[in-house]
């Protein structure tokens, strides 16, 4: 489902003299259906990079980025569009939405932009806002008012309403209490038995050691300087 080859990627500093910086070079590894694959390595090693290449928020230098048959690196952006709307959900660390839209349709969104009748849509939120405890009182206000935690835990529900082939996961339990955490976790172990190809970020290390089938070291792939 998830096939990286050979990528490379760097940037360019423009207001520091155009100067190169190189980020990845050779990474490859591949995520099959209902397997769950951890990205590691220190902090700069570019694990983030990774993730960003791999919803197509960056453009790759070199290599292959393949996503349930669409090349990344390659696709267009209608293409790229249309993955994220049917095969590719993601998971960041910030909530991200239109202000002022009530958080159950917030939720709910991804499953009506698939053309999926409002009485499912809102069943499927509802479900997902309650195993999260966001209150009921608040899913008629925007998420934008809501604490960083309940922010969170809106984030994930959204990310999981679609049961997306692909998932890119990054920090989901991040200061999260046990309760939250385990829900999240368990929320991710019923993804992997739908056949879902996930590719996250954990520094939580118990919580890595339960969710993840194997692990890839970024910094394997960070260029040696000359």
């Amino acid at each position: 489902m998830i096939e990286v080859e050979n990528l490379s990627k760097s940037f360019t500093l423009h207001n520091q003299g155009s100067a190169v910086i190189k980020v990845l070079d050779g990474a490859a590894f591949r995520v099959g259906p209902g397997e769950c694959v951890a990205l590691t390595g220190e902090s700069g090693a570019g694990k983030s990079t990774v993730m960003r290449i791999l919803y197509g928020n960056y453009l790759a230098q070199g290599g292959r980025v393949s996503i349930g048959g669409v090349d990344l690196t390659r696709a267009a952006p209608r293409e790229i569009l249309a993955l994220r709307r049917e095969t590719l959900g993601y998971v960041s660390q910030f909530l991200r939405v239109v202000p002022r839209v009530p958080t159950l349709e917030v939720v709910a969104e991804p499953l009506l932009a698939l053309g999926v009748e409002d009485d499912a849509a809102f069943v499927r939120a509802r479900d997902l806002l309650t195993r999260l405890r966001i209150p009921e009182t608040l899913w008629s206000l925007s998420p934008t008012t809501f604490s960083g935690g309940e922010q969170q835990r809106v984030n994930i529900a959204r990310g999981f309403a679609h049961g997306y082939p692909a998932l890119l996961l990054d920090e989901p339990t991040a200061s999260l209490d046990a309760t939250n955490r385990d829900t999240v976790l368990t929320l991710i172990e019923e993804a992997k038995a739908a056949g879902a190809a996930i590719v996250g970020i954990f520094h939580d290390a118990e919580a890595r050691g339960r969710v993840a089938d194997r692990e890839v070291d970024v910094g394997r792939f960070t260029p040696v300087a000359a």
